[in-house]
């Protein structure tokens, strides 16, 4: 009983610091949200790879190519002309489709063909970056299935404005769909969202991040980091990392996503996240690892403390209060989500957000299923491709089915 209070004690603190920790997050999410947009619009050179289309494809493309940005070139990146995203992309920049024509932007369409040794989504943006302009002074990363809003792009780039940030980025916010695996997936993914903020221990997210060219080239993130990876943006933060830089975090640029799916196909990614947080990003997986073993390990401990025929009533009691305390300390970090996301997108408000805050006692139990798979494989797959991550600087490629 001693070793169990001890324990559920410090569950207790860590349950606390980590809402606290949400409230610092919606703080920061409305402080920003208020502020003005910044001044700072170099050209810009925006990377966007596509394979398949997603569900709102068409709809996503429109928001990037009419961004409130006065001077940027898009380049979309495919890996075969048989990719149906090459054929709708090229009806789209010919004009052929649409009410109107491609816009402001400057656009182009590359072939990257088939990679060895590297992530195809990699490839796809290696590629990009060579047919970038050559009057670029920020290269932007971008995934097609991401909702910007119009001043997305203004203000992903004017953090780097500051010498001192190397990396802008913002975060995916999934939203709720109709299924169950859908919604556990926005409360998944969301307890991952709400760990960046105003501090040093920020990640870059692919869907959604910028770097000065200069930076990108002088930290030779092409030739040492992106040569044979799978993870774009963990190897990108990883980079920044080794260099002592800073990565900033811009709650303007959380992008709306959502993904219907079943729960094996929610599993699978959700435990792609973490095995690839375990080849690139080794401290973040261990300190993730050691909390959602903490966190399952000493409610679990109670649980069989309350079941126990030996232990007395007031034992029970306190040890049922610390397991509800720490149910509800969940669970208000989760309604913390509901409200950002209610702020964020008001257009998407429904009933279904409340998921967020209701799903919150499953979270820790699923992390702790992605921790233990990703400790037994290396391997993932991604649309359509087998890797084995071997190490952060090597990839094989094991099977390739066009998907």
């Amino acid at each position: 009983m001693k070793i169990f209070l001890i324990l559920g004690v410090l569950l207790v603190a860590q349950c606390v610091w980590s809402l606290f920790d949400g409230i610092r997050f919606l703080k920061r999410v409305r402080k920003r949200r208020s502020s003005p947009l910044g001044s700072y619009v170099p050209p810009v050179s925006l990377m966007i790879p596509c394979k398949g289309l997603e569900a709102e494809f068409d709809a996503n493309l429109e928001r990037f190519l009419n961004q409130d940005y006065p001077d940027y070139q898009i380049v979309f990146s495919v890996a075969s002309t048989d990719d149906v995203a090459y054929r709708r992309l090229k009806e789209r920049l010919e004009g052929k489709a649409g009410s109107h024509g491609i816009g402001k932007p400057r656009t182009s369409l590359v072939v990257a063909g088939e990679p060895e040794g590297k992530g195809e989504k990699v490839n796809n943006l290696l590629r990009g970056i060579e047919m970038s302009d050559q009057s670029a002074q920020v290269f932007v990363f971008a995934d097609i299935d991401a909702t910007p809003s119009r001043d997305w792009l203004r203000s992903l780039v004017a953090p780097l404005e500051n010498s001192d940030v190397i990396v802008s980025s913002g975060y995916r916010w999934y939203l709720p769909g109709e299924g169950f695996a859908s919604r556990m997936r926005a409360a998944w993914d969301t307890s991952i969202a709400t760990m960046l903020g105003d501090h040093k221990h920020n990640f870059a997210w692919g869907g959604s991040m910028a770097i000065r060219a200069a930076d990108f080239r002088n930290l030779r993130i092409a030739e040492r980091y992106w040569a044979n990876t799978v993870s774009d943006d963990l190897a990108l933060t990883r980079a920044i990392r080794d260099a002592g830089r800073k990565i900033e975090f811009e709650p303007r640029c959380l992008v709306a996503s959502r993904e219907e799916s079943s729960l094996w196909e929610f599993f699978r990614w959700s435990t792609r996240q973490i095995i690839l947080a375990r080849i690139y990003s080794a401290r973040i997986w261990m300190l993730g690892f050691a909390a959602s073993l903490f966190h399952c390990g000493t409610f679990t401990w109670g649980l069989v403390m309350l079941a126990m025929p030996r232990a007395t009533a007031s034992q029970r009691a306190v040890v049922a209060t610390i397991l509800l305390v720490v149910l509800l300390l969940g669970a208000g970090k989760g309604y913390i989500r509901t409200i950002v996301a209610r702020e964020l997108f008001a257009k998407e408000v429904s009933s279904r957000l409340s998921c967020y805050w209701q799903l919150s006692p499953f979270i820790s139990w699923i992390m702790l299923a992605d921790f233990l798979t990703s400790i037994f494989t290396r391997r993932i797959e991604w649309r359509g491709t087998v890797y084995e991550l071997v190490s952060p600087d090597q990839v094989r490629i094991l099977k390739r089915t066009g998907k």
